[in-house]
């Protein structure tokens, strides 16, 4: 049997993630649990073929290295890495900058480093933007290094980010920002969660296909 992870709610139907190597089933409350594993059970071949291709892209990820004068991304524009003399590190507008010196691993480090700074800058700012247009509060808006998610809204209220997301650009973002913010007053993916999204981003669409496309990079 597959294992996987099961998140129950009030949406009508049954769906499968297969992110970053995990797989996660979506279910409705009253769904039984035997009913579940038959369902992914069913699956055996497309979770497998996707677990694949999940593990070989973590795989490249994990291998993957920066040096001086590679560009990264920041909110859909590209940026080069730079040396600095100093000990500080940070993003000036023109560049990712850095002490002069560090091995690969470290520049990529550094790179980690700056993403979470500017996404603790950034998104609880455009968060709290469209919560006053759309008339909710999050409990709280936190950022985390989440790899299979970009964001998500618990319980309690509380948004969650994944520092990956300032690599986006702002359609993409703000499509997250607005996703997670309609989860405070519809806590599943209904025609009602749906018609919240698109009241604040009538492309909303648009912008999903394209949060997909960046997933599979």
């Amino acid at each position: 049997m597959i294992e996987y992870t099961l998140a129950r709610s009030k949406r009508k139907t049954v769906a499968l993630y297969v992110r970053y190597g995990r797989v996660e089933v979506r279910a409705p409350l009253a769904m039984p649990k035997p009913e579940i594993d038959r369902f992914v059970a069913s699956k055996e071949k497309w979770i497998t073929d996707r677990l694949a291709r999940s593990q070989d892209q973590s795989r490249r990820r994990e291998s993957f290295g920066l040096n001086y004068g590679d560009t990264v991304p920041y909110r859909g524009k590209n940026y080069p890495i730079a040396a600095k003399s100093g000990n500080r590190i940070g993003f000036d507008d023109a560049a990712f900058f850095m002490p002069p010196g560090l091995a690969p691993e470290r520049i990529k480090s550094a790179c980690v480093q700056i993403y979470r700074m500017l996404a603790g800058r950034d998104l609880p700012k455009r968060t709290l933007e469209f919560a006053k247009r759309m008339a909710v509060m999050p409990t709280a808006v936190k950022i985390n290094g989440a790899a299979a998610r970009w964001g998500s809204c618990s319980a309690k209220k509380s948004i969650n980010f994944s520092w990956r997301l300032v690599m986006a650009d702002d359609a993409v973002i703000d499509y997250v920002v607005v996703h997670e913010l309609a989860h405070l007053t519809e806590m599943n993916h209904s025609a009602r969660f749906w018609a919240i999204v698109e009241g604040i981003l009538p492309d909303y669409g648009k912008r999903r296909d394209r949060l997909k496309e960046l997933q599979k990079s």
